[in-house]
């Protein structure tokens, strides 16, 4: 599957991003005047204007590459929301797309660093490693940021994980948010992130998110992740402007239509 490529800073995007989410719901209305209201899924639409400056020839020419491959609006391709959140369910984690060690138990309603209550407390009561993680449709060759907000009452271990590659963090009776960004396996297209507690370990998450990019953003709770399978270019030309020796402007507008 074409993929959009990331830019050799590792992001999607550069700001501002504008993003669009349309939906639409169909009205009934009968004779005596009632209405009846229903969610059309199917017309589902999100829109997204990257606008790019100071682009090196390396990175126009990718973006060059990538529209000649895609033939304008033709075909479909793997788009990463570069304003969203990349996993599905992050304040879910009893839902299925949460892959869980068998003697990992999850509980809700936990307070959060916000002064909400959206916490979970992961308890591991095996003698071994259990980990939680959630599988994503993304290509391997990119890179990512996974982080989560944690804490626990005795300080421990927790080892975040992004396909084969981990690092392990320390976990102390605060909140803090912990990151870690790592690439995937180069020809793989997908990746699994998550963490992994110790034997006997009990902590605290909240916000877990995975991002097409070097850092951390704003959390940014989810039900649907931000993966968009068949998305399309949204222009069947493209422009690139040199400004300069190797700087280069340009303007891509995406779309994702569940109808397409």
């Amino acid at each position: 599957m074409l993929v959009y490529p990331q830019l050799s800073t590792g992001a999607l995007g550069q700001f501002p991003i504008r993003k669009r989410h349309t939906l639409r719901t169909v009205v009934n209305r009968a004779a005596d005047g009632s209405a009846v209201k229903l969610a059309d899924t199917s017309a589902e639409l999100t829109e997204w204007q990257l606008d790019y400056v100071s682009l090196s020839d390396g990175e126009a020419d990718a973006l060059r590459q990538f529209f000649v491959t895609a033939e304008g609006t033709l075909n479909g391709f793997t788009f990463l929301d570069p304003a969203g959140n990349l996993v599905a369910w992050s304040a879910a984690l009893e839902e299925s797309v949460w892959e869980r060690g068998p003697l990992l138990s999850i509980a809700g309603g936990v307070a959060d660093p916000t002064g909400g209550t959206a916490g979970w407390r992961l308890t591991n009561s095996g003698a071994g490693a259990q980990s939680i993680a959630q599988t994503l449709a993304g290509p391997g060759e990119y890179v990512y940021c996974l982080s989560v907000y944690a804490r626990s009452e005795a300080s421990t271990p927790v080892t975040m994980m992004a396909g084969d590659n981990g690092a392990v963090r320390k976990i102390t009776t605060d909140w803090n948010r912990i990151s870690f960004t790592a690439n995937g396996e180069a020809e793989s297209s997908s990746i699994s992130f998550g963490l992994e507690l110790p034997a006997g370990a009990s902590v605290e998450i909240f916000g877990i998110q995975v991002e097409a990019q070097t850092g951390a953003s704003v959390y940014k709770a989810t039900t649907r992740g931000g993966i968009y399978a068949d998305a399309r270019l949204g222009d069947d030309t493209l422009s690139i402007t040199a400004t300069g020796e190797n700087r280069h402007s340009c303007t891509l507008n995406i779309i994702h239509a569940k109808h397409l």
